[in-house]
């Protein structure tokens, strides 16, 4: 493992917070732009990564299960295509460039992007500490100006141990949690669907036998889900709840795409309140609470044969909510309303997974006081630069950079990997004209 510097003498340019994929592709940003540029012209860079290695979803690296979005929205294409981190390169280099090819495909196996991911993670890993989580970040004031952050974080190997580095700016890219109904908790018995494929494994080594198992959400999640359970527990019944008719088809036709288009990104961050509103809205049906046609179908025709065959385990209660959650020793009793009658029943269940999405964390979760300085909108929100630099309050000097959290200035694509590799050339870009501008030595 690599150590970052530390002292008076090593101020970083930027830190980043968080080493996902949006700041594993500022991390190559910045390490392509030092090599162009020199000795002299790149900037002092480290990020920070609370988990002891990389890693993605890794509770949902189901093994048939493919990407939703094109192998050439990688860490680097989209900014620069002949960058040696993309896609194609990693392929290359494990020898499966023609075999990828032969399978004139634009869309990768989940377990083969992570592990693209994992590739180029390691050849960036002298800019990252991992197990160092960030417990806070301060603002450090000079001649009446906040010009630093002290970033503290925990000690690899010494939790209880912290270290101080300052920063110019620090990036927070600390990605999503997951989200649950008001009022849930977890246990061995309910779980969120981002701890799906280790809590399956935990129960079949257990052998623990499982009846039935509830999934509750209408997402591409909770379908995966819910046909992972149904072939990893042959004999159990698999219930999928959600208040929806039946699962919405991912709308991924051409022209609906254009909204992931970083021009797109230029049309709505310039838009009126209100347009923002409505494009959001029209264009729901790319994202969220939509399935791939394909999982789609693939559980209608399971539905279909076990109902011929008189053996039916794959059980879509529509137009369902959840009522009420009782989580025992032995089962999980579960109230399901049918919304059209009012009707209840009360299944009893070894398994609740809630597949109930995600939501960004808030700037100021673990970060100390800069969320203080950060300037809002009326509506409470917080305001942002087109560079994604966050607007802060006079006399402060130091930036904060934001990757994730800014649907409501940068639409849709915020939190996707579809301008990523965009997303990290603008924020490397304005880094580097900051730092033009303001040449003074880091440590006066």
């Amino acid at each position: 493992m690599t150590t970052l510097h530390t002292g008076p003498d090593s101020i970083y340019d930027v830190l980043g917070i968080g080493f996902g994929p949006s700041n594993l592709a500022l991390a190559i940003a910045l390490h392509e732009q030092s090599a162009n540029s020199g000795p002299e012209g790149g900037l002092k860079v480290g990020f920070l990564e609370r988990q002891p290695r990389f890693g993605w979803h890794r509770g949902m690296l189901i093994d048939d299960a493919t990407m939703q979005v094109s192998f050439l929205k990688d860490l680097v294409t989209m900014r620069d295509p002949t960058s040696d981190f993309s896609f194609l390169c990693y392929l290359r280099d494990q020898g499966r460039l023609v075999d990828f090819l032969n399978l004139k495909t634009l869309f990768p196996l989940r377990i083969e992007f992570h592990d693209y991911f994992e590739w180029a993670a390691a050849r960036v890993a002298h800019l990252v500490e991992y197990s160092s989580e960030v417990v806070s970040v301060r603002p450090v004031t000079r001649d009446g100006e906040v010009r630093w952050f002290d970033v503290t974080s925990r000690v690899p190997g010494d939790p209880d141990s912290l270290t101080v580095r300052r920063a110019r700016s620090v990036c927070v890219a600390t990605g999503l949690e997951p989200r649950l109904p008001q009022g849930a908790s977890l246990s061995e018995r309910v779980w969120h669907n981002s701890e799906l494929l280790p809590r399956v494994e935990k129960v079949r080594a257990s052998g623990q036998p499982i009846r039935r198992a509830v999934v509750l959400g209408a997402g591409q999640s909770a379908a995966e889900a819910v046909d992972y359970l149904h072939r990893n527990f042959p004999e159990a019944e698999i219930c999928s709840v959600f208040a929806k008719y039946g699962y919405t088809p991912a709308d991924d036709s051409p022209f609906a795409n254009k909204i992931f288009d970083p021009e797109a990104v230029d049309l709505y961050y310039d838009s009126p309140r209100e347009v923002k509103q409505s494009l959001f809205d029209y264009h729901r049906s790319t994202n969220y609470s939509v399935v791939d046609m394909d999982l789609i179908e693939a559980l209608s025709r399971t539905m279909y044969q076990e109902k011929v065959q008189g053996h039916e385990r794959l059980r879509m209660m529509n137009v369902s909510r959840l009522r009420e959650v009782d989580a025992g020793a032995e089962d999980v009793k579960v109230t399901v309303e049918f919304l059209p009658t009012g009707e209840r029943e009360i299944l009893s269940a070894d398994l609740l997974v809630y597949a109930t999405g995600y939501q960004p964390q808030g700037v100021g979760d673990n970060l100390g006081e800069i969320g203080k300085l950060c300037l809002r909108d009326e509506e409470d929100a917080l305001r942002v630069g087109r560079d994604h630099r966050v607007a802060t309050v006079p006399d402060v000097t130091a930036d904060i950079y934001l990757q994730g959290g800014t649907e409501h200035t940068h639409g849709l694509t915020s939190t996707l990997l579809s301008t990523t590799a965009v997303r990290a050339g603008e924020i490397c870009a304005s880094l580097v004209a900051r730092r033009a501008a303001d040449p003074t030595p880091t440590g006066d």
